[in-house]
């Protein structure tokens, strides 16, 4: 058994500490586990950390020196007979022999808390990436068991405000049938109260507990329990117990399972929120099967709307019409048109008519013969050619020019085109799904875009709603984003916390669906965290307010309503007054109120 052994030189003796804690503090002041002879070295002069396989002994402070066989040392592995100099005191460290000889019982028990701690360690390295939850915590409470020699354990784990035993294991490593009936509640209450290990080593003698209708009807011998806690939070308890009264436990065994308890909650907790991750992800797929219409994710009132107009249109060969704003996945509506035609075998060709210069745009969409122009090295077919036979999505066709339109009107009365430097035209089989975040009727009456090409092409209108207005089809689309997402780059999956997931609710998008896509792009590269916050979505705090009193809330409006009137009004405070047909002295008061909106 592990100690250090300090020469007295008044009476040629030697007084042994066994070092028997995870951390031995050594100093002259009385609350040390080790206290030296007064004036013999600092009051804190060293500490000792027992990792389960060595000891490790370094100085509390940079005044306090720590000799090991006559060198400085700034830290230091113990080995045996080191001698250790601190100060005036010297020491010496035994590995296994310090203890007062015929003293068996000592060193039996100090024999078997070394074993438990290197135990103790291999068990959590071997659990390291272990996140399968049954056969971890199965693995624990065998753990648990042949390290406190109880004959049975069960680890009780927190479910919302209820606590439910997840495993209960016997000494044969087998799973206790009647777990319920084998526990008693009046103890491991008083645990999840005060968060505190407790040990009961005869509990049918023991004054809080005897009278405790659950220890009477078990019969219980000796029973500890221990808190599970993960930052600051009760995640569940450990308890194991002994019913044979030989066998009861002792203080040495508590300690033994406070350790392993403190260490077991880092893993559990970890193993628990991948747990849940991959159940949400589970749940997430499921829910994502029964959401998705083809490539297309949404359940919205609107959304439906649109998929119902979609199953109508999509095996007629009439145009499409496709308005949105920047961002509402126009091109994916128009590519599940094509996908549920007769063309779906066909070609899906896109073009964004704003993307190409003008003087490129003609021979982008109908090609070019040799010659054509400087540059035109050989004959090209376009875009309309190459979606023969399948669909032609033109994207942007609120910014093709006027006279490009002349010639897509053609093109969808004749079916035919003439490439670009070409005296003959070529008939091409197309449908034409077009697309535009433009108000194309306000650009008639201005003269920028074509009547008859207009009512050509919206033959059928679809209008997508903005994220904003798609209720919680946002949250599930971001979940679905963030597995892509993680997918592509080769992540480990990172899900969005709860305020996370009540900004991304209440954040207007003004991007829409591009925009949402990006920022959790830049989140998950760029989080410290599998969890992402707002902070991490680049969210502001103000969507984050709470709800506020009823109160407060008619205050915030009535004085930003009073301000939006006073701002129409140039000012003008009785004019404002009489409009909204209150006092002019209430308009002063509002004035004067400082309200953060």
């Amino acid at each position: 058994m592990p100690s250090l052994s300090l020469k007295q030189p008044s009476t040629k003796r030697a007084s042994t500490f066994v070092l028997e804690k995870p951390l031995t503090s050594v100093g002259t002041a009385p609350d040390n586990d080790i206290q030296l002879p007064r004036a013999s070295s600092s009051e804190h002069h060293a500490v000792i950390h027992f990792d389960g396989t060595s000891f490790m002994i370094q100085p509390v402070s940079r005044s306090s020196a720590v000799l090991i066989n006559g060198k400085k040392k700034r830290k230091h592995t113990l080995k045996h007979q080191d001698i250790v100099g601190l100060g005036e005191a010297e020491l010496v460290f035994n590995m296994l022999d310090g203890a007062t000889p015929g003293d068996e019982d000592e060193r039996t028990q100090l024999t078997f808390e070394l074993s438990g701690y290197r135990r103790l360690q291999h068990f959590s390295e071997q659990l390291i990436g272990e996140y399968k939850l049954e056969p971890l915590l199965e693995s624990m409470m065998d753990a648990v068991i042949d390290i406190t020699r109880a004959d049975k354990g069960f680890l009780i784990l927190a479910d919302d405000s209820d606590f439910h035993i997840k495993v209960a294991r016997g000494i044969n490593r087998k799973t206790i049938s009647d777990a319920v009936d084998q526990v008693s509640d009046s103890i491991i209450a008083a645990v999840i109260k005060n968060k505190q290990a407790l040990i009961v080593s005869d509990a049918l003698q023991h004054s809080e507990f005897k009278a405790a209708q659950s220890v009477i009807n078990l019969k219980l011998s000796s029973v500890m329990c221990a808190p599970l806690v993960h930052k600051g939070k009760l995640i569940g308890v450990i308890y194991v117990g002994n019913g044979d009264i030989a066998s009861l436990f002792e203080r040495r065994h508590l300690d033994l399972l406070s350790v392993f308890a403190t260490q077991a909650s880092l893993i559990l907790a970890n193993a628990l929120l991948v747990n849940e991750l991959q159940d949400d992800n589970q749940s997430l797929n499921q829910r994502l099967e029964e959401m998705r219409y083809g490539s297309i994710i949404g359940s919205c009132t609107a959304m439906r709307q649109i998929f119902n107009t979609i199953e109508k249109v999509a095996p007629t060969a009439v145009n499409v019409l496709v308005l949105g704003e920047t961002g509402t996945g126009k091109e994916l509506i128009a590519n599940e048109i094509h996908n549920r035609s007769p063309r779906a075998n066909g070609p899906f060709v896109t073009i964004n008519c704003g993307a190409i210069p003008e003087s490129l745009l003609e021979s982008e969409l109908f090609g070019h013969v040799k010659g054509a122009f400087t540059g035109a090295n050989n004959t090209r077919q376009g875009k309309f050619q190459a979606a023969h036979g399948g669909t032609i999505f033109l994207d942007e066709i609120g910014e093709m020019p006027v006279n490009l339109q002349v010639k897509l009107l053609r093109v969808l009365q004749e079916r035919t085109i003439t490439k670009v430097g070409a005296t003959h035209p070529e008939t091409v089989d197309i449908r034409v799904v077009a697309a535009t975040n433009v108000n194309l009727e306000e650009a008639v009456r201005e003269g920028k875009f074509r009547e008859d090409l207009y009512y050509r092409l919206n033959v059928v209108q679809l209008v997508l709603p903005p994220l904003r207005k798609r209720d919680e089809d946002v949250v599930l689309i971001a979940k679905y984003l963030i597995k892509k997402i993680c997918d592509e780059l080769s992540m480990g999956l990172k899900t969005l916390s709860p305020e996370g997931t009540q900004a991304l609710k209440k954040y207007e998008w003004p991007g829409n669906i591009r925009q949402l896509e990006n920022r959790l792009k830049k989140a998950i590269v760029l989080a410290d965290s599998d969890i992402l916050t707002p902070n991490d979505l680049d969210l502001p705090d103000e969507i984050l307010q709470g709800i506020l009193p009823l109160a407060e809330a008619k205050e915030r409006f009535a004085h930003r309503y009073i301000m939006e009137s006073l701002n129409r009004n140039q000012g003008n405070r009785t004019q404002t007054a009489k409009e909204l047909g209150v006092d002019p002295r209430t308009i002063f008061r509002y004035l004067e109120k400082d309200i953060d909106d």
